[in-house]
């Protein structure tokens, strides 16, 4: 599979690009390698490759995941339906034409600008959850309480009173959208919009249902089940298909989970690793000995060899965190502090002076006793 270029390289702007920048050089990009008007071989890949950054760097959403991420991040989070989805391309090449080009190529089910059916869709929803390291470790199952809209139970989402229906819109005949006849340098096309009358519904209700007030949708709260999996890290976001804001006539937008680690009171993470540190007695970092750390799955002995030095890493294989997707785990780094008392009893003194002129270190002399 070919590596994909850097959308801002495909485009040529640079990453503080504007959105108008970005927009004219995508449709400058267009003009040039659009198959109606460049037959060479590359063209039609050309013209595909531009198309889509253009749809993730004209979305201010997609945009700044894009270039958090990267390729690599932001693939495995968006689909090609997920980029295009939303993407106006109408307003780009509007007078040129080229609406029937952009359904052959991407589909028409993308909700913007390719000359098929729009999809209609609800918006997505972002949700902040925190959990602690050891869930992000193990997994867990967390229970979310989200606000969004739902249709109405009263009317079944037709925004009609019960016992009444709506009736076909007479300006468009139910299709929810108008056509109409442009002239441009390129030729006659066909401009589709929404129907003015009925504002693309398609239906026109007279007696509205008092419980939503002719929309079909009301605000409800809902608990929503989300599986964390094991090994997740800071900031990743888990995507509830179906879970967001509902439409009358059409499909549900997603729920975004936005996943915070609190900060653990033991130990720092760095990628799959876990750092820990750990003090120690001088005698213990001299002569050796046996101490306990935490972990993830509990305490766990470590031997201290003599000779150990203040900032030594003792690392434990196999004790971090699990590979996220993958099998495996990260490592446990223990890192070794000595603790030096801050005050001593007279016989602590005489015996740290003595050892002190063992080595041949001088001991400086002091007038107040301890």
């Amino acid at each position: 599979m070919t590596e994909k270029r850097d959308y801002y390289e495909v485009l040529g702007v640079q990453r503080n690009a504007s959105k108008d920048e970005i927009k004219d050089a995508y449709r400058k990009l267009a003009l040039q390698y659009h198959p109606d008007r460049n037959k060479s071989p590359g063209a039609e890949e050309k013209f595909k490759e531009i198309s889509e950054a253009y749809a993730v760097l004209s979305d201010d959403q997609k945009r700044q995941q894009y270039d958090m991420l990267g390729h690599a991040g932001f693939d495995q989070r968006y689909t090609s339906e997920d980029i295009f989805r939303g993407t106006d391309f109408d307003s780009v090449f509007r007078d040129m034409g080229f609406g029937d080009i952009f359904r052959t190529f991407f589909g028409g089910g993308f909700g913007g600008g390719f000359g098929g059916e729009r999809v209609n869709r609800g918006q997505d929803l972002a949700y902040d959850l925190t959990i602690t390291l050891g869930e992000a470790a193990r997994g867990a199952e967390k229970d979310v309480v989200i606000l969004r809209t739902e249709k109405c139970d009263v009317c079944g989402g037709s925004g009609a009173k019960p016992g009444t229906s709506p009736r076909v819109c007479p300006r468009c005949g139910g299709a929810g959208q108008v056509q109409n006849m442009r002239k441009s340098a390129f030729g006659t096309f066909v401009q589709v919009t929404p129907c003015p009358q009925c504002k693309g519904k398609g239906t026109i209700i007279d007696t509205p249902c008092s419980n939503c007030r002719g929309s079909g949708l009301v605000e409800k709260q809902r608990k929503i089940s989300v599986r964390i999996p094991a090994g997740i890290d800071e900031g990743y976001q888990l995507r509830l298909r179906g879970e967001g804001e509902m439409v009358t006539d059409g499909e549900p937008g997603d729920l975004y989970v936005v996943v915070n680690i609190r900060p653990d009171p033991q130990f720092m993470r760095e990628g799959d690793d876990l750092w820990y540190v750990a003090t120690i007695t001088f005698p213990q970092a001299a002569l050796g000995a046996d101490i306990t750390v935490p972990t993830l799955e509990g305490p766990t002995a470590v031997k201290i060899h003599p000779g150990t030095q203040a900032g030594e890493v003792l690392t434990l294989r196999g004790k971090g965190m699990p590979h996220f997707r993958a099998y495996g785990r990260g490592d446990l780094n223990v890192r070794i502090g000595i603790s030096v008392p801050e005050k001593l009893t007279s016989q602590e003194r005489v015996l740290i002076e003595q050892l002190a002129r063992e080595f041949g270190s001088e001991v400086q002399k002091h007038r107040f006793p301890f």
